[in-house]
C-alpha cells in the first residue's frame, strides 16, 4: 500500500516506519510543525530543532521521502483556542484528545487527500501511520479500536473520539508490541534515534511547559487557597487556572503534604487539604456529556471507564443515560478524588475502546 506516516523523531514512529517498509509499503514520511511560535519565542531556542533532526536522520537512514509542512495555523484553530477556552472556564482540558481527533486524523486526512494530492497527482494514500500503541480491526464492515497488550503505554484513551471513516484508514504499526519490544527494535534497526527517550509533554508544546502555556494567555491573578475543612485562609495563588483536583505539587504550601480537592473558578479560590481521601470529598457519581461512541454499540448497564491515561478502569454502572447515549451519569466503585470537569471519561469492553465523553460534573 501507499502509506502516509506521521513521524516524530521519537523511537516508536522511527521503528513503525521500519516496520511498514519489511512489509512492503511504500512510505512517505510527514512531520507536522505544530509548535506556537508566540509561546515559544521567549524560550530562546526551538525546541522542535531535535526533533526534526532525529526525524531527517531517521528518514534518510531508511531511504524513506520526508515532507515537513506546517500545521500551525491547523492546531491553533481546532485545538488550541478551544483548549484556552476551556481553562477559562474554569475546567481542565485534554489536549491530546482534540489533538487526535481533530488534526492527526483530521485536518491531516483533508491535506494528503487535496492539497498534497493536487501536488502529487499520483500519490493516493491508502492508509496513515502513526507511532501510537493502539490496534484496528474490522468485522462485518465495522471498525473496532483496540487496546495495545501494553497496559502502561496504550493510548486509546487518546484516540476514543476518532469516527469510523477515520478508523478505517488508521494503522498502528507498532500496536500489537509492548515497549520493550519496541525498544528491542530499534536496537535491530540500529536506529540513530534509539537511545533517545519518550516525550512526555503535550503535543503542540514540545517542551514548553504547560503551566508556562496557560500564563502566556491567561496572565496572573491572586486569589486565596483555602482550607477544605475549616474556611481558613492559608495563602495566595496567582491564578485558579494553573490547578486542577488531585494536584499536589505547586501549591506552596508548608505543612504537608497538600492536595487540591475543590476550586472556585468565579471566585477564583482554590481549596486544600491534607486528608484527601476522607468521605467528604467523595467523588463516585459521575455525569458525562458530548457522549462518542466509536461503532454505535453502547452498554446499558455496566461499564468498564478509565478516567485518565493508564492502566486503572473501574467497573462502574449507568445510573441514567439519554436516549441518544450522548451523556449518561455512571457511578464508580468507589470514591476518585482526582477527576475534574473538563477531563474525559472513555469506555471499554474487554480490550475494546467504545469510545468516550467529557466530564460536565460530580
Amino acid at each position: 500500500m501507499n502509506v502516509a506516516l506521521l513521524i516524530s523523531g521519537g523511537v516508536d514512529s522511527s521503528v513503525a516506519l521500519r516496520l511498514l517498509q519489511q512489509q512492503g509499503h511504500q512510505v512517505t514520511a510527514f512531520y507536522l510543525k505544530i509548535w506556537l511560535e508566540d509561546e515559544l519565542s521567549f524560550l530562546g531556542e526551538c525546541p522542535w530543532e531535535e526533533d526534526l533532526s532525529f526525524v531527517r536522520a531517521v528518514c534518510e537512514q531508511a531511504g524513506v521521502p520526508l515532507e515537513v509542512i506546517s500545521f500551525q495555523k491547523e492546531y491553533w484553530d481546532s485545538v488550541v483556542a478551544d483548549i484556552v477556552d476551556q481553562i477559562r472556564q474554569g475546567l481542565t482540558p485534554n489536549p491530546d484528545i482534540l489533538c487526535n481527533q481533530r488534526v492527526k486524523f483530521g485536518a491531516f486526512y483533508a491535506y494528503i487527500d487535496m492539497i498534497y494530492r493536487a501536488q502529487n497527482p499520483d500519490k493516493l494514500f491508502d492508509k496513515i501511520a502513526t507511532g501510537h500503541y493502539a490496534q484496528v480491526t474490522e468485522r462485518d464492515g465495522i471498525f473496532y479500536l483496540k487496546q495495545s497488550p501494553d497496559v502502561i503505554k496504550d493510548q486509546t484513551y487518546f484516540l476514543s473520539r476518532l469516527n469510523q471513516k477515520q478508523l478505517a484508514r488508521a494503522l498502528f504499526p507498532i500496536g500489537h508490541l509492548k515497549k520493550a519490544e519496541v525498544r528491542d527494535l530499534a536496537e535491530q534497526f540500529n536506529l540513530l534515534n534509539k537511545k533517545r527517550k519518550d516525550s512526555q509533554g503535550i503535543c503542540f508544546l514540545g517542551k514548553l511547559k504547560f503551566s508556562e502555556f496557560v500564563k502566556y494567555h491567561m496572565g496572573e491573578k491572586q486569589g486565596d487557597i483555602v482550607e477544605f475543612e475549616t474556611g481558613k485562609k492559608l495563602g495566595t495563588h496567582q491564578g485558579v487556572w494553573f490547578y486542577t483536583i488531585g494536584q499536589r505539587q505547586g501549591i506552596g504550601l508548608s505543612g504537608g503534604p497538600w492536595y487540591i480537592v475543590d476550586k472556585n473558578s468565579s471566585e477564583n479560590s482554590i481549596f486544600v487539604s491534607r486528608s484527601y481521601h476522607t468521605a467528604d470529598k467523595g467523588r463516585d457519581i459521575v455525569s458525562i456529556g458530548l457522549c462518542h461512541w466509536i461503532s454505535g454499540y453502547r452498554p446499558l448497564a455496566d461499564i468498564m471507564v478509565k478516567l485518565r491515561h493508564g492502566s486503572h478502569i473501574y467497573q462502574a454502572t449507568v445510573q441514567q443515560q439519554t436516549k441518544a447515549g450522548d451523556s449518561l451519569i455512571i457511578k464508580l466503585p468507589y470514591n476518585d478524588q482526582g477527576i475534574a470537569a473538563g477531563q474525559y471519561a472513555v469506555f471499554y469492553e474487554k480490550d475494546v475502546c467504545l469510545g468516550g465523553g467529557v466530564i460536565t460534573r460530580l
